[in-house]
């Protein structure tokens, strides 16, 4: 038991460098958990240490990560991978394997091809050296599944006209097959994208596994699995870090929003009525001993913001435009203001904005709003 519990501590100091807070009660909830579920069934285990572990609400993503890395699900290369030696491996007959799963959307199919494509397209660096290891971008370039998109969707209307030819041909089988098209086509390419999103996030979590074996948990841990919301640095923030953020703020600005409002609403009383207050003073010799309040009158404040997006500190000012829009309705009136070295209203923009991603707030400011003149760094002049 005691390389069990070596490896729990392990797993709560790794949470705890992400960003996790777990203290000592939580990883002696763990220990139980782990004595009551054993490890038959890694999913029972996961969902039973998240359990335990994670308290707030953004955190699973980062324990999921770290969970893979602490508690593998396989040692080496995986029996999938064993089972398909390289000198018969062709790059075309993967992708074409990999378009087959994208348009059946089977989790099951796209977790091994993205075994496979780990080891015999990601790997790195020289064998048994201090630079060994799997790279998930390596071998996501190589495979560019982003470009099986057109093909699973025309897979997928193979098998639906194959399927709708065999159907009946009483008088109402000419009516549901033609019922709103262009809705199942978008369907069809959502989920078709979701299983490519899916299927990035398998290769990356075989790589970060493959590669914490020759490397170390601890170094993988640091640098491959990503930070909880609440220390990401807003300087070096990525664009999924980004949008990851801008989830989490969504029902925050919500809960700020109805605080404040109700705040205002529970304001006992205004100012001091000076009318009122003298005349209740002549019964007191002149003495104001008990002063008069006028009727609280709720308002709501105007809001002037002014952003510097410049690139050292455009995302965070893009990160701030988006909060104060979430929290618009409790301001009678926000206006935005973004600069350079010249100024622009960009109240329009940064309201149309409020519901797209960080990186279309950025592109509309940089063509649509005039923020430079001659150079691109910031002038407070």
């Amino acid at each position: 038991m005691s390389e069990v519990t070596g490896r729990l501590v392990e797993f709560v100091d790794a949470l705890r460098s992400k960003g996790i807070n777990v203290g000592p009660s939580e990883t002696i909830d763990a220990a139980a958990a782990i004595e009551v579920l054993g490890f038959d069934n890694r999913d029972v285990l996961r969902e039973g240490l998240a359990a335990t572990l994670v308290r707030r609400g953004g955190q699973r993503d980062v324990f999921d990560q770290t969970f893979d890395l602490y508690f593998p699900r396989a040692s080496g290369t995986s029996h999938v991978a064993q089972h398909n030696p390289e000198q018969e491996l062709e790059l075309e007959q993967l992708r074409e394997l990999l378009a087959m799963a994208f348009a059946e959307a089977d989790p099951r199919t796209l977790d091994q091809i993205a075994q496979i494509a780990v080891e015999f397209l990601g790997q790195v660096g020289v064998p048994d050296t201090d630079t060994a290891g799997w790279s998930a971008y390596q071998t996501l370039d190589r495979l560019a599944p982003q470009t099986l998109i057109a093909v699973a969707l025309a897979m997928r209307g193979e098998q639906g006209a194959g399927e709708g030819s065999g159907s009946g041909s009483g008088s109402g089988g000419g009516q549901g097959g033609g019922s709103q098209p262009g809705f199942a086509d978008r369907l069809a390419r959502d989920e078709v994208r979701q299983a490519v999103e899916a299927f990035r996030e398998m290769v990356a979590a075989e790589a970060r596994r493959r590669t914490a074996e020759v490397r170390g948990r601890q170094l993988v841990t640091q640098h491959a699995v990503r930070t909880g919301g609440n220390q990401i640095d807003f300087l070096s923030a990525n664009r999924h870090e980004l949008e990851e953020l801008r989830r989490q703020v969504q029902p925050l600005a919500r809960k700020l929003a109805t605080r404040m409002a109700t705040k205002r609403r529970r304001r006992r009383r205004g100012p001091i009525d000076v009318r009122r207050t003298v005349r209740r003073s002549m019964g007191t010799g002149g003495i104001p001993i008990k002063p008069v309040y006028m009727k609280p009158k709720p308002s709501r404040p105007e809001l002037v913001l002014l952003c510097d997006v410049s690139g050292s500190v455009a995302g965070f000012s893009q990160f701030t435009m988006l909060l104060v829009q979430a929290l618009s309705s409790q301001f009678s009136k926000v206006r935005v203001f973004a600069f350079v070295n010249a100024m622009a209203d960009v109240t329009e923009i940064v309201k149309d904005s409020s519901g797209s991603a960080g990186s279309e707030l950025a592109e509309r400011l940089t063509h649509e709003a005039r923020v430079t003149n001659w150079h691109t760094s910031s002038d407070y002049g």
